[in-house]
């Protein structure tokens, strides 16, 4: 096939729009366009990402970013090639506000969902990384999609939570400013322990741990005047990200009370009762009364 045939070939008038030809080489542009823009598109942005990850850029923000130079370059794509096929945007009017009308009415979960996403994303009352309480649930976010946000459980499990539920409901954020937290230790110890050894015992065992942090300064309150025990608690801040990461950290305090306890003969009291016996003791035994 000649050159001038090839030519003849794609400039044959598929459809006519408006007065206007749309031809077979307009259409063969499009998808080849869209091809070579939206490559070079994902090579630029995953340029940028890496570039903002090495300035230490928050993942959050980067995300945020990612979206909005998605929606960007396809609006971008969407207006050029209508441009190129001699389409104008008034074309799609109709169509527009057919499609507004059905949103409308049978999807307003959908676009409820959408919306709340970008807000989350832009406002950022949560966060990449955040831990979360939501409902009885707890975890880390893992990512904020458009629709539904992703959260891993303190036991593995990945929860998808829509994103209207976050903005509507009631959520408890752990980190949302720093990702300090307070927790406390609690230990009853027998009665008639001396209790400022007692004291200074859990005193010892704050300072020994550097992941306790200095400010504000830990404290030991001595607590109450239990059943069966002397109740002490200890109060202390610790740089957490998670619940699992408290819990350890509580347990190896609990290990190390229970080791300085046992060196100094200070008693971990537990429950117990003192039966007092007033008058004789009857034990029917066969037939005769002991």
């Amino acid at each position: 096939m000649e050159f001038n045939d090839l030519l003849s070939v794609l400039s044959f008038v598929v459809f006519t729009y408006d007065n206007r030809p749309i031809t077979l080489l307009q259409i063969i542009q499009v998808p080849i366009y869209i091809f070579l823009t939206w490559f070079i598109v994902t090579r630029v942005g995953k340029i940028i990402v890496q570039a903002l990850k090495k300035r230490n850029v928050s993942a959050d923000a980067i995300h945020l970013f990612s979206r909005m130079y998605l929606v960007l370059m396809i609006a971008i794509l969407t207006i050029t090639s209508m441009d190129i096929l001699n389409i104008p945007l008034t074309a799609f009017a109709f169509v527009s506000g057919a499609i507004a009308i059905g949103v409308g009415f049978g999807a307003q979960n959908i676009i409820n969902n959408f919306i709340s996403g970008w807000i989350l994303m832009w406002e950022r009352p949560i966060r990449i990384g955040d831990f979360l309480e939501v409902g009885d649930a707890r975890g880390v976010v893992e990512c904020i999609n458009t629709r539904s946000t992703l959260i891993r459980r303190n036991d593995g499990v990945h929860m998808l939570v829509p994103n209207s539920q976050l903005l509507e409901n009631t959520v408890t954020n752990w980190t949302l400013i720093d990702k300090n937290a307070r927790t406390f230790v609690r230990v009853g110890v027998s009665y008639g322990s001396d209790v400022l050894k007692v004291q200074s015992l859990l005193f010892q065992v704050l300072e020994e741990r550097d992941d306790i942090l200095p400010s504000p300064k830990p404290i030991v309150l001595f607590e109450d005047f239990g059943d069966n025990a002397l109740i002490f608690d200890m109060v202390f801040w610790v740089n957490a990200v998670s619940e699992t990461d408290i819990r350890r950290r509580r347990s190896e305090i609990r290990f190390r009370i229970y080791e300085l306890f046992n060196q100094n003969d200070i008693c971990i009291a537990y429950p117990q009762r003192d039966i007092h016996l007033d008058g004789n003791l009857t034990i029917n035994h066969g037939d005769k009364n002991i």
